[in-house]
């Protein structure tokens, strides 16, 4: 299998490769390990909890936390682990992430792909309800409690945001 870390973070037209690591409707959450080469099991979710949209990250780049770009993809597709998506970022969930040891930034952005019918008018993600917007909150503040983390989510931020953010972060192959 490729390294999909490896992919570029961004196609010709400018939309942005989101690999998808746990498809909406997961319990399971599911990482890339990169030296395997293959997706493994990273925790399972508490009873009743699941994945609403698929999770996934953006190749070659690197988060504060280390780890690529953390993205939501907003859409009612059945997808797969490994799956490439072009997505046009939408906005970005902006987030301080604690544990035992230490703090940090961990946001995550928010997606849509670029060939979607359903969602091809969400070009904001504050165009979500503030309902949505607040259950999309509390689920990751819940999957982050299954690993003794505690989040504060300090706001959602347009596609410009997101954009700067996914920039910020490419390390360019």
């Amino acid at each position: 299998m490729t390294n999909l870390l490896k992919l570029p973070a961004f196609d010709k037209e400018g939309n942005v490769h989101v690999i998808v690591e746990t498809p909406r409707g997961s319990r399971a959450k599911l990482t890339y390990d990169p030296e395997l080469r293959v997706f493994v099991l990273s925790k399972s979710l508490m009873a009743g909890l699941t994945y609403p949209h698929d999770w996934g990250f953006i190749p070659s780049t690197q988060a504060e936390d280390g780890d690529p770009v953390d993205v939501l993809v907003i859409h009612e597709a059945a997808t797969s682990p490994g799956l490439v998506i072009k997505c046009k970022a939408i906005g970005v969930l902006e987030i301080v992430e604690h544990d035992k040891k230490k703090k940090q930034r961990n946001d995550r952005v928010m997606a849509v792909p670029v060939d979607s019918h359903s969602e091809q008018g969400l070009r904001d993600v504050r165009q979500l309800s503030k309902q949505v917007r607040e259950e999309l909150e509390k689920f990751f503040v819940a999957t982050a409690e299954l690993q003794s983390k505690t989040l504060k989510c300090l706001g959602w931020r347009g596609p410009k945001q997101a954009l700067q953010l996914i920039k910020k972060s490419d390390r360019k192959p």
